[in-house]
């Protein structure tokens, strides 16, 4: 079971999955994309309406970040614009959000390795409040929006829908109280990781 659990919110573009995997590979921490789990729910249901399974798993090593459901594997798919746009159709029911939130809660205590980087929409204030270090890190909408066009992988219309929609039943526009803002807007990537640990250095030390 992981000891240090560091949580992390943002919304789209903030650079919250590139981020926490680079900051959890240079910690030789766990990896976790809360996110990764609501997008293969989204294939899973859309796919099979009338099951009451969801046969998931998603690998913890940051440097082999892998999501199947059932024998399938879907790390890329999970990422295309297809899926982008069909996530927060499932992500507003409750059942589903109490459902992925167990999950995480359940792979984050079975971690092995000394810590963990948990990343998502409600990981500060929900999944992991407890957790040692909390983060939000964010950009202003402009640069998440050229961020997401650089990519690829998602439009500027989904990506602005898909916050406003998820805002609505997850805190990761604002801060809660004793959560340490990161703000990457004026960030390159590197700049941005070396935020990131500072906070959690701060903290162990």
């Amino acid at each position: 079971m992981s000891s240090f659990v560091v949580a992390i919110d943002g919304p789209a573009g903030s650079g919250k999955s590139s981020v926490s995997k680079a900051v959890a590979n240079r910690l030789k921490f766990g990896y976790l994309d809360t996110g990764a789990g609501y997008r293969a729910y989204a294939i899973w249901a859309s796919e099979n309406p009338d099951s009451h399974d969801f046969p998931y798993w998603i690998s913890t090593d940051p440097n082999s970040v892998k999501v199947l459901v059932g024998e399938v594997d879907v790390s890329e798919r999970i990422r295309t614009e297809e899926v982008a746009a069909l996530v927060s159709e499932y992500a507003q029911r409750p059942k589903v959000r109490e459902l992925q939130r167990q999950d995480a809660r359940r792979r984050i205590s079975e971690c092995e390795a000394a810590g963990i980087v948990v990343e998502g929409r409600d990981i500060t204030t929900v999944v992991a409040p407890e957790a040692q270090v909390r983060i939000l890190l964010t950009a202003s909408e402009g640069v998440r929006l050229n961020r997401r066009g650089l990519e690829g992988t998602e439009s500027a219309e989904n990506l602005v829908s898909r916050d406003q929609k998820d805002s609505k039943v997850a805190r990761f526009l604002d801060a809660a109280e004793g959560v340490t803002v990161i703000d990457t807007s004026d960030m390159d990537f590197e700049q941005s990781v070396q935020a990131v640990l500072a906070e959690i250095a701060r903290i162990r030390n």
